[in-house]
């Protein structure tokens, strides 16, 4: 999805219980974006939103950095059925351990299908569907995100090279094809719940995640 244009609207100092960051926005325009759902027209354009939590210096050497998908469930409602809430505080504990690093908080939630959506893919995975399944059943990509605007965030920020918190190899692999160099990957696993078990197995088996 090429965004014909990225720009910072907003940059704010911000405390936060795991310490001192800079809040960054960023807007992304893209022309023509592809649809995610085969039975809905795609726009002919979107403005995608990302957050930008930026501490200490990032230039020096490859910052520690975090690609987070939005996760209204899991982040502020503390649901169990997902593992993103723990992986998001792993993230900004291990950036303020380091002194330094980027959190990037893209606004796709569910996978990029949106939280209505997400919700209905709740009820067909009650009824036995993995994640994969419910958002097939439902019309859906498996996964629709795309990380070319963090990628192109990165290079606003004049960050050439990143140490990458993630389980998820398509966001190694999406910004060392955007030429962000991916110096290492550090591992995003978080102790699991019984109510989880199978969410994560799904992205093991089915999606490519490096999880146990």
């Amino acid at each position: 999805m090429p965004f014909s244009s990225v720009r910072k609207v907003a940059d704010a100092d911000f405390p936060t219980r795991w310490g001192h960051f800079r809040i960054l926005g960023f807007e992304g325009v893209s022309d023509n974006p592809e649809s995610c759902n085969d039975n809905v027209p795609a726009p002919t354009s979107r403005i995608e939103g990302v957050v930008a939590l930026v501490m200490g210096d990032i230039h020096s050497a490859p910052p520690i950095v975090r690609i987070h998908s939005q996760c209204l469930t899991g982040d502020v409602l503390h649901s169990l059925r997902c593992d993103c809430r723990q992986q998001l505080e792993l993230a900004l504990a291990t950036i303020t351990e380091a002194g330094s690093g980027i959190l990037l908080y893209e606004q796709q939630e569910g996978r990029g299908i949106g939280i209505m959506a997400k919700l209905r893919a709740y009820e067909l995975q009650d009824q036995g569907l993995d994640t994969i399944e419910a958002n097939l059943e439902l019309g859906y990509k498996a996964d629709c995100r795309q990380f070319e605007l963090p990628a192109e965030i990165l290079k606003q920020l004049g960050v050439e090279a990143v140490r990458l918190i993630t389980n998820n190899p398509a966001k190694v692999e999406a910004l060392e094809l955007a030429g962000i160099k991916v110096a290492e990957r550090i591992s995003a696993i978080v102790p699991t719940e019984p109510t989880n078990e199978r969410y994560l197995q799904t992205k093991r088996d089915k999606m490519g995640h490096l999880v146990g």
